[in-house]
């Protein structure tokens, strides 16, 4: 079942041109060289990179897992050929660099551009498009805080396709509780500050969850490892405060960029075997076991969480996207499967249930139970993809825009990057889950790639940061920063599109539902922290997270809807536009409803959660 492409192809037009108005950018210096015939190639350029070098492998490096080759002097993981050759053509198409300036080799591209170029490549394989993505964001974390030789030496070969890129945080003690790192790094002599690299640190610990971790595919990978820089009793700095960051290269590397056949003291001390993305490698890594790998600080001492986030905000957001194209994948191969399959008859209207058994059989897509699975897969898939699309137009403002426009899109990207991170990674794959559905039997054997869809995005709820960790950024954090304006600046917004649907006779009530949504979703905001009570508030923060993820996606359609009635793009046929409206019309109406309950216990701060105890579980 190969993907359609064109399908996707017609939903990023109207979102991008329709919608979005990406040509309004070029009026920005930055992006005045572009216009649409440009974006239009970047696009065909992924769209033939996803069909050609992505989607057909990405069977093969599921089945063909990643092969420890313990033959050297020092074990390495050994993957498919496929993998490199996909990675290889991903490079010199210039994508790794798309959105930097021209002076480094990048095309100066707008981030909804790159992004909306990128779904492509990550509906025909998630497990391939990891490599780049945690490549492209190494580097661009660089670009912004490392010196200009940090740049030149260790980022600009990671844009070039030379050298590939990780993160490390989790250790195995610790996981997603940084505070709790061990990993150290001790100054390595008395003139570690005089590497032109920047200041040289001995590393010593273990990394877990490392994807991309180790294989052999470029000249070099690039670690950016979290430690903590032990104080002069030996003791580590508690807290995420004392974290820095550092660049740990696999291969020891010159001021000048050349690279050394002696490699750092990194070993790989496991690979995990993976329920879904298993042609992403994923490893345990030992640092320092002979001594202490060399590394160099990025950033000031203490700022490594920083730097990081960085880097694992722009991750978040990738994440999203990869899971709304899984999602996006699914429906579009069991639509396909729906309309070729023939079984069962219509029921016959009338009193009684009975359907004409002498009739023939008829596409599962004219049941109204598949349309359910059907227009639900669609609404989260195509609803998810627009969020991200708008997500990465905020990035775009923030490094154009006026200094009051750029403060707005940052005050929004702050509270919608828990959304854009969550929601499609729970929804889309919700999405899978029906897919699967769709095809039935066939759906659950591997004989069809709905099954695989599902086991990757089933990740994308941990990695990056937990439900559970996003649920309290939102409600222990981005709804209060500065006073509450971000979410009154995203509420504003979201009015303002209920002000435009309500000139529409087709989405008058729309507006209205959402309206009425919007002052649940504040009153339990505000009743949430009403008794100034952490712990009874955050312990609700997983339902308040599904019902503010829901008000946003209603949001979200409610605009797209409103933009079917000025739709210019000629792919914006009858059926496509009906279908978006569709989709808005199932969404307020079977899924905006569940945000009242999911708020029922946020507004009167049950503490069920807080007082079960442990042995009662």
């Amino acid at each position: 079942m190969k993907l359609n492409y064109s399908s996707i192809r017609q939903t990023l037009d109207f979102l991008l041109y329709d919608w979005l108005a990406i040509e309004q950018l070029s009026a920005y210096p930055r992006y005045a060289s572009h216009d649409k015939d440009t974006y239009s190639a970047v696009l065909a350029l992924c769209e033939r990179l996803a069909a050609e070098k992505f989607e057909p492998f990405n069977r093969l490096v599921d089945t063909q897992e990643p092969c420890l080759d313990t033959q050297h002097a020092v074990p390495e993981l050994r993957l498919p050929d496929c993998t490199s050759q996909a990675c290889t053509a991903y490079a010199e198409s210039g994508m790794l660099a798309a959105s930097h300036d021209f002076d480094v080799g990048g095309m100066q591209l707008p981030c909804v551009v790159e992004m909306a170029a990128n779904s492509m490549v990550s509906a025909a394989s998630i497990a391939l498009k990891a490599y780049s993505m945690l490549t492209a964001a190494n580097a661009g974390l660089l670009m912004v805080h490392g010196t200009e030789t940090q740049k030149k030496v260790f980022a600009l070969p990671q844009l070039q396709g030379r050298f590939f890129g990780t993160m490390n945080l989790s250790e195995p003690q610790a996981g997603s509780s940084l505070s709790d790192i061990t990993t150290r790094a001790i100054a390595d002599g008395q003139d570690h500050c005089d590497d032109p690299l920047g200041p040289r640190y001995r590393i010593t610990g273990r990394k877990m969850w490392i994807s991309a971790g180790e294989h052999t595919m470029g000249d070099n990978i690039i670690h950016l490892v979290l430690a903590k820089v032990p104080d002069e009793t030996g003791a580590l700095p508690p807290g995420t405060g004392g974290i820095s960051l550092f660049i740990v290269p696999k291969y020891l590397v010159s001021p000048e960029g050349h690279v050394s056949a002696q490699r750092n003291d990194i070993v790989l001390a496991g690979v995990n075997h993976k329920l879904g993305y298993r042609g992403t490698t994923n490893t345990l890594l030992n640092y320092g076991e002979a001594g202490g790998a060399i590394g160099y600080r990025v950033g000031a001492l203490g700022a490594g969480l920083h730097c990081m986030f960085h880097m694992m905000n722009e991750a978040r957001i990738q994440v999203g996207l990869g899971a709304t194209m899984l999602g996006y994948a699914g429906y579009l191969q069991s639509l396909d499967y729906a309309r070729e399959r023939p079984q069962g008859r219509p029921v016959v209207a009338g009193q009684h249930v009975q359907k004409d058994t002498r009739a023939p059989q008829v596409p599962i897509i004219e049941h109204a139970d598949v349309k359910r699975m059907l227009i639900a897969q669609k609404s989260y898939a195509e609803g998810a993809l627009a969020l991200q699309l708008y997500c990465a137009k905020l990035i775009d403002v923030q490094r154009t825009g006026t200094p009051q426009e750029a403060d707005n899109a940052k005050l929004l990207l702050e509270v919608l990057t828990p959304i854009a991170k969550s929601w499609p990674s729970e929804w889309c794959q919700e999405g899978n889950s029906l897919a699967i559905q769709v095809l039935g039997g066939y759906g659950y054997t591997r004989d069809f790639p709905v099954e695989q869809h599902w086991r990757d995005n089933r990740l994308n709820m941990i990695h990056e940061g937990t439900h559970g960790i996003q649920a309290i950024d939102l409600l222990g954090r981005k709804v209060r920063m500065q006073a509450g304006q971000a979410l009154q600046l995203l509420l504003s917004t979201m009015r303002q599109t209920i002000t435009a649907a309500q000139q529409q006779p087709s989405t008058q009530g729309l507006a209205a539902d959402l309206e009425a949504a919007i002052q649940q979703l504040q009153a339990a905001t505000d009743a949430a922290w009403s008794r100034g009570d952490a712990l009874r508030a955050l312990s609700n923060a997983s339902h308040y997270l599904k019902a503010f993820g829901h008000v946003t996606l209603a949001w979200i359609w409610l605009e797209l809807a409103v933009h079917t009635h000025t739709a210019k793009e000629a792919s914006a046929t009858p059926a496509f536009v009906q279908g978006k409206r569709d989709c808005a019309r199932y969404f307020f109406a079977y899924e905006l409803p569940l945000v009242q309950a999911w708020l029922q216990p946020v507004h009167q701060q049950e503490t069920l959660l807080t007082d079960i105890h442990p042995q009662c579980l």
